[in-house]
């Protein structure tokens, strides 16, 4: 395991990236809150059409991080996220979809992949796990959204399974990473949770009165494992959003009022 994730600005727009995968030739883009236009929290860089904003400031966020992080804001896809583990292949029919409109995002997905360059994955996030994942060799990606649902389900495991079904990916060249997330320390859940992952009991800390910290990214880790990537190339941010509320959206830490950050994924033409 590596921990390569680095935070920067540009034009004063700031998001963390993974040195790893910009070194193959992916650009990864975990967004932060700061300089946007918003109206659930003034200032904040919401990037999200379904959370209640006004649209035209997220669309104007949306520009600002494309031409911060070098894509083409009208080429971001995206879904709209249901905590499942439905993963969907963008072909050329489907790219841009959810870019300027809520109305045609993809529906009822929570993992995107393609082997198509200069396609900016995009999916939002405010405490949930993103799984980035690239292939060096075939210049396929794939990009999961992993909260405690989509990760019982194997959405991790699955994203790597349908890129090798896709793309004839081999596991072990895959790059993965685990972007910022709530963490262990903050992530409290209950029996409930618990009984949904029985493989991954070891991941969860008994706090007593049925209560547990969950660690979700190391569920995540092991799924990435499990499907047949090295532990060498996979990176784990290890950065809590509900612990750095001033860089990043927690639900959690804010109670549900918060908007949505992008991480963004894209092969490099």
């Amino acid at each position: 395991m590596q921990n390569d994730f680095k935070v920067t600005s540009q034009n004063k727009i700031w998001f963390g990236y993974f040195a790893s995968f910009a070194q193959a030739g992916f650009t990864t883009a975990c967004s932060c809150r700061l300089h946007g236009e918003s109206d659930i929290i003034p200032g904040i860089l919401n990037l999200a059409l379904h959370v209640g904003d006004d649209p035209e400031k997220a669309l104007r966020n949306r520009a600002k991080f494309a031409e911060a992080i070098g894509v083409s804001a009208d080429r971001f896809t995206t879904c709209a996220q249901v905590h499942g583990s439905k993963a969907q292949v963008v072909t050329e029919d489907l790219i841009g979809r959810g870019a300027l409109s809520f109305a045609d995002t993809i529906p009822e997905t929570d993992a995107l992949l393609t082997n198509l360059p200069n396609v900016p994955l995009l999916l939002f996030y405010a405490d949930c796990v993103p799984v980035l994942l690239a292939d060096p060799v075939t210049g396929a990606i794939g990009l999961a959204h992993a909260g405690w649902r989509g990760t019982a389900a194997q959405i991790a495991k699955k994203t790597v399974q349908a890129m090798v079904e896709s793309f004839h990916v081999k596991p072990e060249n895959l790059l993965g990473a685990i972007g910022p997330s709530i963490g262990a320390c903050c992530y409290e859940v209950d029996d409930a949770v618990k009984e949904k992952m029985p493989a991954y009991h070891r991941h969860f800390t008994d706090k007593g009165h049925g209560k547990y910290w969950l660690d979700l990214w190391g569920v995540n880790r092991q799924q990435l494992l499990e499907a047949g990537l090295t532990s060498g190339h996979i990176s784990v941010a290890g950065i809590c959003t509900s612990d750095n509320p001033e860089l990043f959206c927690s639900y959690r830490y804010e109670n549900g009022k918060t908007g949505r950050m992008g991480v963004c994924l894209c092969r490099k033409a």
